[in-house]
């Protein structure tokens, strides 16, 4: 007797969920002013902690931390001096900015509306998202290129296609961002975590190595994964959930290529190609141009670190013989022109960018952020619990300090001698325990406030809704972070289980 099970998927009960979660973030002040109101919260605070004398000892230098008063003489000089600073000094600022220029060329050139046109013309509707996702995901090689470049774009095919652009600008960024660690290629993520991992690993072992491949097989795979997980999230529950686009913008026309716009196309095709040439001159030979010069390798190269300059150059140069090719530029106004659009564009994200860049310094400067990362650390240390048990509620507390504290490599540098340790002593590897942090980690970038391009994010989805705030990106986002979470722990459980390696030399126990 055969049972059949019929099962379809209801987004009644969470399209209601997440119209609450979005009417309630939305009911909250403007972005920056909210950002405002947690940089004053901060600095209260801070003033708490130090009256009631917070303090936790650091567990790699056994220094001890102290909550820090702004609320002090020192406190109002620093908050006062270095607010240009702070400001100037916000690390996506400049990298936005410069890639703009270029993508602004790009699109007032016309270069990116017939390339559109040609992709939707000639691409399968039906793996539009998969591609979208999957290249998000693999832009993460080359640092904070997704978000800048790939998050706008899928706006803007989603647009094209007739679905609504705030379902591919999730769809990228869910690449991209909740992603973040998964790849088929090293990136600039590999070296620093396998660095700090190696210190810690040192504690129980001297000498103990951890090289940046440490979890390239279970990344690799995971991008596959993470590639299908975010299409399903996007076609079952985002599209449905936004329906159809009724906004202002206009999407781009989907007519054939006439022979100016065939003729730039070609123009930018030489030129890109010349211009990859050139790179690739730099790149590939062992003692090429844009190499390490000390290292001669590929990481923490001039080419990566300078990924943003061949993003700027590469686009500038293109959009110009496009413009030149299709007589959308007549002179050298015409390319002026279309950079100061750009710039118009980015009025509310220099706004958002200015909050929380005071926001994000405040939290660093009081130690708070610290401060909390070690006490979760510690507190889930002493449950002792099993092994995997523990490893998996690893996962949810690195995803959840994540909310607070930003930056993938300063958690782990706080973390990594905890943990590692302690699974170390379970008989567990640095490179098991590392690819559980990274789970955790790059599943809640997506909803976290402090992750650094979040406020770019909430200005691409105010281009198509007005009045989008935080709630509009946490609840388009918050089933990703759902779903990827769960297929991550699960895999992971999976591949503990079959005792794989997460990479060359990487197993998972120190005894194997």
């Amino acid at each position: 007797m055969k049972i059949k099970i019929k099962y379809k998927w209801n987004p009644k009960l969470t399209d209601k969920l997440l119209s609450y979660i979005e009417r309630v973030g939305n009911a909250l002040p403007h972005p920056a002013t909210l950002f405002a109101i947690f940089a004053l919260l901060v600095i209260v605070l801070s003033w708490i902690a130090h009256k009631l004398n917070v303090t936790v000892e650091h567990p790699a230098t056994g220094e001890l931390i102290q909550a820090v008063n702004l609320i002090s003489i020192p406190g109002l000089h620093r908050i006062i001096t270095e607010m240009v600073s702070n400001y100037t000094g916000f690390a996506p600022l400049g990298i936005v900015m410069v890639a703009m220029l270029g993508i602004g060329l790009a699109e007032s050139s016309g270069l990116i509306g017939t390339t559109l046109r040609l992709l939707v013309l000639s691409a399968s509707k039906r793996l539009l998202t998969f591609i979208i996702v999957f290249a998000g995901v693999i832009s993460n090689t080359a640092s904070e290129i997704g978000y800048v470049l790939l998050v706008p774009l899928a706006g803007m095919i989603f647009l094209a296609v007739g679905r609504h652009p705030i379902a591919g600008l999730a769809a990228a960024f869910a690449g991209v961002s909740g992603g973040y660690s998964a790849n088929l290629l090293l990136g600039t993520v590999d070296p620093l975590l396998a660095g700090l991992s190696e210190e810690a690993a040192r504690i129980i072992i001297s000498g103990y190595e951890v090289n940046p491949t440490a979890n390239y097989y279970f990344m690799a795979v995971s991008t596959f994964f993470i590639a299908l997980g975010g299409t399903w999230v996007t076609e079952k529950i985002i599209i449905p959930r936004l329906g159809t686009y009724k906004g202002d913008i206009a999407p781009e026309k989907l007519d054939r290529l006439n022979k100016d716009e065939k003729r730039g196309l070609l123009f930018a095709l030489v030129t890109g190609t010349l211009f990859t040439i050139m790179i690739l001159g730099g790149v590939i030979p062992g003692d090429g141009y844009l190499r390490n010069p000390e290292t001669g390798g590929i990481l923490r190269s001039p080419f990566l670190s300078g990924i943003i300059a061949f993003i700027f150059l590469g686009s500038f140069f293109m959009s110009v013989a496009y413009g030149v090719g299709a007589h959308t530029y007549k002179n050298d106004k015409d390319v002026i022109k279309g950079m100061v659009k750009a710039m118009e564009t980015l009025a509310i994200y220099l706004v958002l960018a200015f909050f929380a860049a005071q926001f994000v310094s405040y939290f660093k400067w009081t130690n708070l952020g610290l401060i909390f990362a070690i006490q979760g650390a510690t507190f889930l240390k002493s449950l002792g619990l099993g092994p995997i048990p523990l490893m998996l509620l690893f996962i949810v507390l690195s995803g959840f300090i994540n909310m607070f504290m930003g930056s993938a490599s300063a958690k782990w540098a706080i973390m990594a001698p905890v943990f590692i340790p302690m699974f170390m002593l379970l008989g567990f590897t640095p490179e098991l325990v590392q690819t559980a942090y990274r789970i955790g980690d790059s599943t809640t970038n997506i909803i976290s406030p402090m992750m650094s391009y979040f406020a770019l994010i909430i200005a691409f989805v105010q281009k198509y809704d007005k009045k989008a705030g935080i709630g509009t990106v946490i609840a388009t986002m918050l089933p990703y972070t759902i779903i990827f979470m769960i297929f991550w722990a699960i895999l992971l459980s999976i591949w503990i289980l079959l005792g794989l390696p997460v990479g060359p030399d990487a197993g998972l126990y120190l005894n194997q």
